[in-house]
């Protein structure tokens, strides 16, 4: 089988890093994307080779067209093109409403939602015809739990971007979906609680536990790779939390 290419965004952790080794067992080469931790990067870049695919990090800026842009253009220029998009990059800063500085806010929406916007937009424009494009979304669009309000409402503008977006690229066999994560024990959710907290939101489920991100990345993988007839649509993968 040809090589097919990956580019994973937000993966020196957490659910973007268990994505990117999850594509490498399946075979891909995966661009392994990158904000701030290049050791965090180049760990993944480790267990996506153990895997079995072949990985390298790229440091950009998933808000930054320009540095965006030119990670696009690594992609293509080390594996020959782009198949597979994961945006799996965001910060989740917890606040009331009413407390929450708006300058917080606003880097929130920068990384969550123009994040999402930059990195579709190059997507659209380069991935191969029958490639996959997959955005990160939250379970909290539904659950709606207090402190959440800036990061919830950065989520509902990703699914938003995503059900257009696989309207968009008809007639090019894209598929444009978005994974919607319930508590899930990456540095990202646990940072922070305290530890009563986490134990009563992990007794919530049903399955009484709280997510691993290789439940999620089983999905991502799943979206893209097999799941061809799944498209512009949200999987709400939260062990079965009620909103």
């Amino acid at each position: 089988m040809t090589e097919r290419v990956a580019i994973v965004t937000g993966a020196s952790s957490g659910i973007g890093r268990e994505a990117a080794i999850r594509l490498g067992r399946d075979g891909f080469a995966v661009v392994i994307g990158y904000g701030g931790s290049r050791a965090g990067a180049e760990q993944t870049v480790k267990e996506v080779e153990q895997a079995g695919g072949s990985a390298i990090a790229v440091q950009a800026d998933v808000a930054d067209e320009t540095a965006m842009s030119a990670l696009f253009d690594r992609a293509e220029a080390e594996f020959g093109g782009v198949d597979v998009v994961v945006n799996a990059a965001g910060i989740m800063p917890l606040a009331p409403l009413a407390e929450l500085d708006l300058d917080v806010f606003d880097q929130v929406v920068r990384t969550n939602l123009r994040g999402t916007f930059v990195v579709d937009q190059q997507a659209a424009r380069r991935v191969r015809d029958g490639g996959a494009i997959v955005n990160i979304s939250s379970s909290l669009t539904l659950l709606a739990r207090p402190a959440y309000s800036a990061y919830a409402a950065s989520k509902g503008g990703v699914e938003a971007i995503t059900l257009i977006l696989a309207r968009e690229l008809r007639g090019r066999n894209i598929t444009v979906n978005a994974v919607a994560p319930g508590p899930t024990a990456t540095p990202l959710f646990l940072n922070g609680k305290p530890q009563e907290l986490i134990d009563r939101i992990t007794a919530e489920p049903p399955l009484e536990r709280l997510g691993r991100p290789e439940d999620i990345a089983e999905i991502i993988a799943f979206l893209a790779g097999p799941a061809r007839w799944i498209n512009g649509q949200v999987i709400y993968a939260n062990g079965g939390s009620a909103a």
